[in-house]
């Protein structure tokens, strides 16, 4: 069942001396409880099609929908967004900046210190609710940041790369914990990524992206035997490589021509 439909999506930025066209007739469809990644060359409009997916701004031409209703202008829509850097405030508790989103929706009724305790455990932390952020390390502040999203049920969550900014041992943990909690609350997530191993790691399917303007160029489907593994055990498993290898001489063809 189509979750996500991505319809004839254009965009382009126009400045005082330029107008720079950054996607072009851009046509998908995610399915519900679907993990896919988005990866291109640098330049070719991934972040910009993952805020036109997250309703941040309209596309220049084009329709983006969740379950049939239009994604901008939508407020009855919970779409949850991860980045590179957690935005925690760090005036904040760790509960308050979990239990932030719920405070917006004014959810009064929810007891916010089992909500902030649940989810803490969900993401495999200890009870640090009255800890600021700047007590944590970076991979602990990227576990609240996936806690604060998920606090607000989000129909879909769109990652940006949320995992780069860490050591390499902290995003093998970091990656193999959303997997797992994103299959666990069924949700459909679509991840932005420059790391090839990443995607194949975490995703159902892969959408390869061509250079500016930005087009998709191939969908690659992620082996079975591959997607019931952790993102850890997928690099170690024998159809890893071979995908690997595939779709990053698809990449290397695109850049260079």
């Amino acid at each position: 069942m189509d979750f996500l439909t991505v319809t004839n999506v254009h965009h382009t930025y126009f400045s005082k001396e330029a107008a720079t066209e950054a996607l072009q007739n851009i046509n998908l469809t995610i399915n519900k409880g679907e993990f896919v990644s988005f990866i291109g060359p640098s330049g070719c409009g991934k972040t910009t099609l993952l805020s036109i997916i997250a309703g941040l701004f309209q596309p220049t031409s084009g329709t983006v929908k969740i379950e049939n209703q239009a994604v901008y202008g939508n407020s009855d829509l919970s779409i949850g967004y991860m980045l590179q850097q957690d935005y925690l405030f760090p005036w904040k508790t760790i509960e308050e900046n979990i239990t932030l989103g719920l405070k917006l929706l004014k959810e009064d009724n929810q007891n916010f210190s089992k909500v902030t305790s649940d989810l803490l455990h969900d993401v495999g932390l200890p009870p640090i609710g009255e800890k600021y952020p700047r007590e944590l390390s970076g991979g602990m502040r990227q576990r609240v940041a996936l806690a604060r999203t998920l606090a607000v049920d989000p129909k879909i969550l769109l990652l940006d790369e949320p995992f780069s900014a860490l050591d390499y041992q902290s995003k093998l943990k970091l990656e193999d914990l959303v997997a797992n909690k994103l299959k666990e609350y069924g949700k459909t997530a679509v991840l932005v990524t420059h790391d090839l191993g990443e995607a194949i790691a975490m995703s159902d399917r892969i959408f390869l992206f061509s250079p500016r303007p930005g087009k998709l160029h191939q969908i690659f489907e992620v082996p079975e035997d591959l997607r019931q593994l952790t993102p850890f055990d997928v690099r170690s498993h024998s159809s890893y490589s071979p995908l690997f290898q595939i779709i990053w001489k698809e990449l290397e063809n695109l850049e260079q021509s």
